[in-house]
């Protein structure tokens, strides 16, 4: 059997917001580069995403060579955001975190709000390297995390994929698969490896990286939001508690810390280490 190889890089630079494809990109201590460096706050400083609205999966953001980000989104005109200066921060409440980060001025508060029907604020993580310690359970000391869920990678395999759309595909809500990966939003998606062998991963390189699968990804109301249209059905969390429970959660991926920094790259071959 062929070794895995990675089939697809993914990075999302806006939290909850459609991201894009590429063929390389470098790992930073925290995640991929320009990976989820910003987010939309409501006015209580809680962070925005897809729970609470799913039309964010509509709109899409794309990093500028300067740092800076490129908005689109159904029936607004593009918007340019540059990179804010440092001069104060807003403490943003991201899950049970509370993370420093710096506002956005300028229109795009007004974009995504008119976009969204909503009050929003846009904030940009400007200090990855210091401002949000990943969980101490599974890191080590001064590893930190992006605005991702709570860990700089997350990776899927499409076998683990195509096993979950059959089970699908048996169950009551069959006529809504088979789901793209799409629906769980990784940065890394692996081909080549057998359904569920991520499950056993402990420590893999991709590439000529090394990260330790630090574990499962539990998986939210997110991944039943059609990422093409917005509109929410019931899959595939209804077939992940019946097969992907891992105590009080579903799973689907596994999330990866960063041993080094390096380059990963599409076609790049996955070894598991241990």
């Amino acid at each position: 059997m062929r070794n895995p190889t990675i089939r697809s890089i993914h990075v999302h630079p806006v939290k909850s917001v459609a991201g894009y494809a590429l063929g390389e990109t470098a790992v930073e201590p925290w995640g991929l580069a320009g990976d989820r460096r910003w987010t939309l706050i409501d006015p209580s400083a809680k962070v925005v995403t897809q729970r609470q609205q799913p039309r964010l999966a509509l709109a899409r953001a794309e990093s500028m060579p300067d740092g800076g980000i490129r908005l689109t989104a159904p029936g607004h005109e593009p918007l340019t955001v540059a990179v804010p200066e440092p001069v104060g921060t807003v403490a943003v409440q991201l899950f049970g975190d509370k993370v420093e980060t710096v506002p956005v001025e300028g229109p795009a508060d007004d974009w995504f709000s008119d976009y969204l029907g909503a009050k929003v604020r846009l904030v940009h993580l400007d200090d990855p390297a210091t401002r949000r310690p990943i969980d101490p359970q599974y890191a080590l000391p001064g590893e930190t995390v992006h605005l991702g869920d709570g860990y700089p990678l997350l990776v899927t395999t499409l076998a683990s994929l195509d096993a979950l759309n059959s089970l699908i595909a048996q169950g009551d809500h069959a006529d809504e698969g088979p789901l793209p990966m799409t629906r769980f939003r990784p940065n890394v998606v692996v081909d080549g490896a057998a359904p569920w062998a991520e499950d056993d991963w402990q420590r893999i390189a991709l590439g000529e990286v090394t990260f330790r699968v630090a574990r499962p990804c539990g998986r939210c109301v997110i991944t039943t939001t059609d990422q093409r249209t917005a509109e929410r059905g019931k899959e595939p969390l209804r077939t992940l508690a019946r097969h992907r429970r891992v105590g009080d959660k579903v799973v689907f991926g596994q999330y990866l810390v960063p041993e080094r920094t390096g380059v990963v790259r599409a076609g790049d071959t996955v070894s598991v280490l241990a």
